[in-house]
């Protein structure tokens, strides 16, 4: 079978992390089968947060038009709309006319059978402005329900898209459920994965923790430094590793400064893949109690290497990791008390020890990227029979 991806998120030029899970996720199709062509949507506009600096403007506008990333054709298409905010629920009709260009134009030589869109805005509502005559696959991984529907028009945008696909694959139970109230008439979870690390793994000395992500609020990166703080003297050695960055990194650094923990706290900045599983690797915990995470590709990551793994009580993506095997620890949300007497005790030597390898047992048998190509693809085949 031959398929056409579409994503607004896909790894670019001057940031190969952005929506590497997309990527991962395409080639684990094409390992399972599938045939695979990747078009993203690419505004060549810096980001809010990054729109006076001169050099996010010249990467945005140097991105190329094409590129081959593993052996996989990307076409990044350019096209302009109003700024993300209050418009954002609006960016497809933006993308469509050139989108239906490209399609047109894939198709002469890459006759698709099917179209894999991830998400429903921007990327599934310009697709279905295009009146494709293949079936469409929608990923949710979280944006559309926990954000775009807030927005106006936001919300008739995601119901119209999820409506129309054949079938919805959510990263998680929560996330399908929310589909599901949401339009889709088929839901199904596939579960993004990662590499499997088998790894000796030797705690350092002094203990450290370590979070990977985007420094935005809902991280809740600023929670971890106040159970360090709490737990100043038990754990006076204790360190943290915060790696990636966002809008937040001022704030972190402050509030690092004004709890005493600057000389025990290490802001890396935005890392290649690859170096960021890494540095995480030599952690002794990985801590992201976030919220609004409808899976977290960064806890299995973990997890994949032996490190114990704390999330945040009730939210989709952490639950549903937790209740398929040991390895991820779940505390309330926004509660860093909680969190540091769960910190303290996965420090315990043996404790932390035990529940790292029953962590790596559960991405073994449940988060691998074999796994989710072949639900992919089973999903290809049932959309196309449908």
């Amino acid at each position: 079978m031959k398929v056409v991806v579409v994503a607004e998120f896909y790894p670019r030029a001057a940031d190969p992390t952005l929506g590497v899970w997309a990527h991962r996720q395409a080639l684990a199709a094409r390992d399972a089968g599938a045939e695979v062509r990747v078009v993203v949507l690419h505004r060549p506009i810096a980001p809010a947060a990054r729109a006076r600096q001169p050099a996010a403007w010249r990467e945005a506008i140097a991105q190329p038009t094409r590129a081959v990333l593993d052996g996989l054709d990307v076409r990044y298409l350019r096209y302009v709309s109003p700024p993300r905010g209050r418009g954002y629920a609006h960016w497809g009709a933006f993308a469509a006319p050139a989108l239906a260009l490209e399609l047109r134009r894939l198709r002469r030589k890459f006759p698709y059978d099917l179209i894999h869109a991830h998400y429903a805005v921007p990327a599934a509502d310009a697709v279905l402005r295009t009146r494709p005559r293949v079936p469409l696959v929608i990923s949710e991984h979280g944006g559309d329900v926990f954000h775009t529907v807030h927005l106006p028009g936001g919300e008739a945008r995601v119901r119209g898209a999820f409506g129309a696909a054949a079938i919805v694959l959510a990263n998680s139970q929560g996330i399908a459920g929310a589909v599901r109230d949401l339009g889709a008439t088929t839901a199904r979870v596939v579960h993004l994965g990662t590499d499997l690390t088998p790894i000796a793994r030797l705690p350092p000395t002094p203990a450290m923790l370590v979070t990977v992500g985007q420094l935005i609020a809902r991280k809740r990166q600023a929670d971890v430094l106040r159970a360090m703080w709490i737990l100043r003297e038990r754990r006076p050695d204790l360190r943290y590793r915060i790696i990636g960055d966002g809008p937040e990194r001022d704030v972190l650094g402050r509030l690092a400064a004004e709890l005493g923990l600057s000389d025990r706290v290490q802001l890396t900045g935005r890392l290649p893949h690859e170096e960021a599983m890494r540095q995480a690797r030599e952690a002794s915990v990985f801590v992201m109690p976030s919220t609004d995470e409808a899976f977290g590709v960064a806890y299995v990551e973990a997890m994949a290497a032996g490190l114990p793994a704390i999330g945040a009580r009730g939210e989709p993506g952490p639950e549903d990791i937790a209740a398929l095997g040991h390895g991820l620890r779940l505390v309330p949300p926004a509660d860093p008390e909680a969190l540091a007497a769960e910190i303290d005790t996965l420090l315990d030597g043996d404790w932390g020890a035990r529940i790292g390898a029953a962590a790596q047992q559960t991405v073994t048998a449940n988060f691998t990227w074999e796994a989710c190509g072949r639900a992919t693809v089973a999903a290809y085949r049932d959309a196309l029979a449908s």
